[in-house]
């Protein structure tokens, strides 16, 4: 069952843009985690790797320049998810998100599975981003 194949722990392997004119981008994907509940949440994070540290550990003191950055360089949401198998879409319901146009709102995430991979592609006003994911190994 297509549900149950979800279900766990999923590292990001690749993401790449392609434009509504066909042309694709695939600057640094980054890293990230995506998380399927059983119970029917979801959880998504991306972060540009290899970020340069702040001046201070404490983030409430953060210049206006790195502030900038770091928000640019992360991508991150939880909700819930429903599967609808027979359109083979995956739509997640944004309860939080650092980018806050996303709250509220419902994202859908046509999904298919590349052997072990799970291939998400999302529609968007300016082409589809499509991230590919891994399964993550078992924590130890």
């Amino acid at each position: 069952m297509t549900v149950d194949r979800l279900i766990g722990a999923w590292d990001l392997a690749s993401c790449v843009e392609i434009k509504s004119d066909g042309r694709k981008d695939s600057s640094s994907p980054g890293i990230g985690k995506l998380i399927y509940t059983a119970d029917g949440h979801v959880s998504a994070q991306i972060v540009q790797r290899d970020l340069g540290r702040f001046q201070s550990d404490d983030w409430r003191v953060a210049s206006d320049a790195e502030s900038a950055t770091a928000w640019k360089s992360y991508f991150g949401y939880f909700g819930t998810y429903f599967v609808d198998p027979e359109r083979q879409v995956i739509t997640h319901h944004i309860e939080g998100a650092w980018f806050p146009n996303l709250i509220g709102t419902d994202q859908l995430r046509r999904y298919r599975f590349d052997g072990s991979r799970l291939v998400l592609d999302a529609d968007t006003a300016w082409g589809c981003i499509r991230a590919i994911w891994e399964r993550a190994a078992a924590s130890s």
